[in-house]
């Protein structure tokens, strides 16, 4: 069963957006590590395999489906951040756009009846609300603890611990 153009569209769509969203959080990884915070870089350097695992899913699901992939340009991301509060607070609110980009890929699957790409995207809907749960808890947490340099520094051990999942996120 190949997917309708309109719908193989949507989802190249959705290919841009995370590998925007990968890009974007390589650059924050970059900032990180220009500050010292290492451990946060790790944890943004985990995010970029995991985006990226994303992508890839959706890439293979489209050529799975007799769908053309058709790479866009992504843009440069511009990090603009005093703290890694206002990091976490953009990359939160990030997650959210993407959480309503899948939403409404979903709802044009639902309405052009198509089975297959509502099941996978069924993974992205829940992944999505991981997503928002994660980057909610270190919002909270660095909100709780303010500017205060040594909870910073055991914030940022603890950050350092994610390892990548990108072989789980593009299965």
């Amino acid at each position: 069963m190949s997917i309708a153009p309109e719908l193989a569209q949507a989802v190249n769509n959705q290919i841009n957006i995370e590998f925007q969203s990968a890009y974007s959080y390589l650059a924050m990884s970059a900032w990180f590590s220009e500050h010292n915070l290492h451990g946060f870089a790790q944890w943004m350097q985990a995010q970029w395999e995991e985006e990226t695992g994303h992508a890839l899913k959706l890439y293979r699901f489209l050529h799975d489906r007799g769908g053309d992939v058709v790479l866009q340009a992504i843009e440069a991301p511009n990090i603009v951040a005093d703290d890694a509060l206002q990091i976490y607070e953009s990359v939160r609110d990030h997650e959210q756009m993407v959480t309503q980009k899948i939403n409404e890929l979903y709802e044009l699957a639902v309405d052009k009846k198509d089975l297959p790409l509502q099941v996978m995207l069924q993974w992205f809907i829940n992944e999505q609300v991981e997503e928002e749960a994660t980057v909610e808890e270190i919002v909270d947490r660095l909100k709780l603890i303010g500017g205060d340099g040594p909870a910073i520094y055991l914030i940022d051990r603890e950050m350092g611990t994610r390892k990548s999942t990108s072989s789980s996120s593009a299965e």
